[in-house]
C-alpha cells in the first residue's frame, strides 16, 4: 500500500445499509464515475484506531439510483450492519485518469475560488453532499463561508493546475424588500 494512511485514500462510497441476509451492502457513490463501484474489487474501510482495514469486494450491481456490493467475509446482516456509515476508500494512485478538462471532486479541495473579475472569494473548504442534484463547494474566505453549487451555471472554470475556480458567486436574495 506504499504507506498511504486511511485518511490519505479517496472515498469512492459510503454504506449506507445491509441488504438482503447474506452480507450485501448498499452503498452511495461518492464519485463523479458511480460506475466504478461495480468493478471494485478492493477498497478500504476505518479499522481499530483509524487504520486502513483492506476489503475485498467478490461482486457489484445498481440498485435503485445506488449499488450493492457483496464483501468478502460479510455473510450476515449482522456483519453488514457493522458497517454502516463507513466509507469505502483506494488509494490516489488507483484512481483512473480522466480526460482533459475533468476532474475528481478531492482535486477540488484547497483551490483558490475567485469571481469572473479574479476578485478571490476563499478556498474549497470541503465539497458537500447534499442528496440533491449538484454537490456543494463550502468555499470560506474573508466575508465568511459561502456555498456554491458545483455546476456549470455557477462553475465556470475548473484551473487545477493554476490551482483556481472561477465561479459565479450565487446571489443572496433579500426577503426584507
Amino acid at each position: 500500500m506504499s504507506g498511504e494512511g486511511f485518511a490519505d485514500m479517496v472515498a469512492v462510497g459510503r454504506i449506507v445499509r445491509p441488504q438482503g441476509r447474506r452480507g450485501e451492502v448498499v452503498v452511495e457513490p461518492l464519485s463523479d464515475r458511480p460506475g466504478r463501484l461495480t468493478s471494485l474489487r478492493k477498497a478500504f474501510v476505518a479499522g481499530e484506531g483509524g487504520a486502513a482495514r483492506p476489503i475485498e469486494v467478490s461482486g457489484g450491481w445498481p440498485h435503485k439510483g445506488r449499488f450493492v456490493l457483496k464483501l468478502v467475509g460479510v455473510d450476515s446482516i449482522d456483519a453488514a450492519e457493522v458497517l454502516r456509515g463507513r466509507e469505502l476508500r483506494i488509494p490516489e494512485a488507483e484512481l483512473s485518469a480522466l480526460p482533459a478538462g475533468s476532474y475528481y471532486h478531492h482535486q477540488l479541495k484547497g483551490l483558490r475560488v475567485e469571481d469572473p473579475e479574479g476578485r478571490e472569494v476563499g478556498r474549497v473548504a470541503e465539497l458537500m453532499e447534499t442528496g440533491g442534484e449538484a454537490v456543494v463547494l463550502v468555499v470560506r474566505g474573508p466575508d465568511g463561508e459561502t456555498l456554491i453549487p458545483l455546476a456549470d451555471t455557477f462553475v465556470r472554470e475548473v484551473d487545477l493546475p493554476g490551482g483556481r475556480l472561477v465561479v459565479q458567486v450565487p446571489e443572496l436574495v433579500d426577503a426584507t424588500s
